[in-house]
């Protein structure tokens, strides 16, 4: 059975509601080391806000010349990105993986029954890959491959090595 969304995801999901200021996303988001932020109203996502969105409005404000308490002054509402791209936790994590890369998304909210319930960023599958990476080398290791030098193990042709023709495909 292929691995699955609910796997990988993050399950504390912090969240605020529509009415919270930007300051407040900004201070969370940098107290908790995130750069995606759910906007949650009654337990269901509404919309989502990332450190992107907030510097965007953040620059937009000094452009128009307004004062320094623009993040207090300004809640997620006005900010935050709607209809948001959800993945269900049963949803496979090759193709969510795939669809964040594909759309250039850092993170997908994690919905069942209309519920949040997790989030699954770039992150998450960085970690993934990292852990697939040790389990290669493992296997690599246990079959006696470790022994090799590094010159001997060739993983992608040298250009070098095919001008000359001496050295077959």
């Amino acid at each position: 059975m292929p691995a699955v969304v609910s796997e990988i995801m993050s399950r504390k999901v912090i969240g605020l509601p529509p009415t919270a200021s930007l300051s407040e996303a900004r201070t969370l988001m940098q107290r908790h080391h995130i750069r995606h932020l759910p906007v949650v109203e009654q337990g269901k996502l509404v919309g989502l806000i990332s450190q992107r969105d907030i510097l965007a409005a953040q620059e937009s404000s000094l452009e128009k010349g307004t004062n320094g308490h623009f993040l207090q002054n300004h809640r997620l509402a006005e900010v935050m990105v709607h209809g948001v791209t959800t993945v269900s936790p049963r949803a496979g994590i090759r193709e969510a993986a795939l669809y964040l890369q594909k759309h250039k998304y850092g993170c997908l909210p994690v919905v069942d029954k209309g519920k949040l319930v997790g989030i699954v960023t770039d992150s998450d599958f960085v970690a993934v890959a990292i852990h697939l990476l040790e389990v290669l080398d493992n296997q690599l290791s246990d079959d006696g491959f470790d022994d090799l030098d590094q010159d001997e193990l060739e993983l992608a042709p040298d250009p070098q090595d095919y001008q000359d023709g001496s050295r077959d495909l």
